[in-house]
């Protein structure tokens, strides 16, 4: 009998690209997006993110179907009206930006992960992992946009709490510069500093996520804040090219705001991936000038860490 996931946003980018490697992984998976669009092998679900009955009905349908759920992803993210790039600062911009940044890209993974968490504590096992981003520890792109990722990390850390000795396990992941087929369409070597040869692949990130699923120590994360890049080189996975990508810490400043409690320990690949990182963390400072605060090009920030707009 094989796992099941649902990927939320999960009709181009980041999740779209989660989606296909948990598919080739042999995870029966469902996908939302506004259209019920998703790869081949997905189980699309129209859904907007936005309307808290529709969300319900998709958890119900998979309750329906499979009587489980074995992982979540928070992946939906909204564009906000009339966006034309992470160009203005906050105080040259609606505050109505406030309803997709946060609204979406804060309050319906809170949404969907109350679902999950209740199927999941049900059965005594799951993962609820949130799409977040080194925005978290550095200006990046807006500050709504880092509001709402610090608060997912938080959310992840409190959630994990409250999971504690259930078998439910909460993440957050910090994902670095994501090679997105926009992205790569720009013909450019780097993007905001970072050589797009040592980005990531949207398909790393789920064999990423599909691997910490699986680790016997997984409940060792629960609350904590993992970046995928360091993840990665703890399990061996490397991008579809064979390289493996760059951890984006050292051109932030540091790591993640929730690191291990007192309480738990963190399981030994994390440690292992970081320090096989120094080296490429070193020379991403270097090529960043120590941060990689700018704005993402018009497009391109549309797309680098998102999976759907619901908007």
């Amino acid at each position: 009998m094989s796992p099941v996931a649902l990927v939320t946003g999960a009709s181009r980018g980041v999740g779209h690209g989660v989606a296909r490697a948990l598919i080739a992984d042999g995870w029966t998976t469902y996908v939302t997006s506004r259209k019920g669009a998703g790869p081949d092998g997905a189980i699309a679900v129209g859904c907007d993110h936005t309307d808290d009955d529709a969300v319900a009905e998709v958890f119900g349908r998979i309750a329906a179907d499979h009587g489980r759920l074995d992982l979540l992803v928070n992946n939906a993210w909204a564009a906000p009206r009339g966006f034309g790039g992470f160009s203005d600062r906050f105080w040259e911009r609606p505050v109505n930006d406030w309803d997709t940044l946060i609204g979406v890209g804060l309050r319906a993974h809170y949404v969907a992960s109350v679902h999950a968490a209740a199927m999941m504590t049900a059965a005594g096992s799951g993962l609820i992992a949130n799409i977040s981003s080194f925005g978290s520890r550095g200006h990046l792109h807006s500050v709504l946009y880092g509001m709402s990722k610090s608060a997912l990390d938080k959310m992840a850390y409190d959630m994990g709490t409250e999971l504690a000795g259930t078998g439910v396990t909460a993440v957050s992941l910090w994902l670095g510069l994501i090679r997105t087929e926009l992205l790569l369409s720009l013909g450019v070597d780097e993007f905001a500093g970072f050589s797009l040869d040592r980005a990531e692949d949207p398909e790393f990130v789920g064999r990423v996520i599909a691997a910490l699923a699986r680790d016997p120590q997984l409940c060792g994360y629960n609350g904590h804040t993992l970046v995928t890049a360091e993840l990665g080189a703890g399990y061996g996975i490397v991008n579809n090219d064979g390289t493996p990508p760059d951890s984006h810490r050292a051109a932030f400043g540091g790591g993640p705001m929730f690191p291990p409690t007192a309480s738990s320990s963190t399981p030994a690949g994390h440690h292992a991936g970081r320090s096989r990182h120094d080296s490429s963390l070193r020379s991403v400072s270097a090529r960043s000038g120590g941060a990689a605060t700018e704005p993402l090009g018009e497009a391109a920030s549309r797309d680098h860490i998102t999976g759907e707009e619901v908007q």
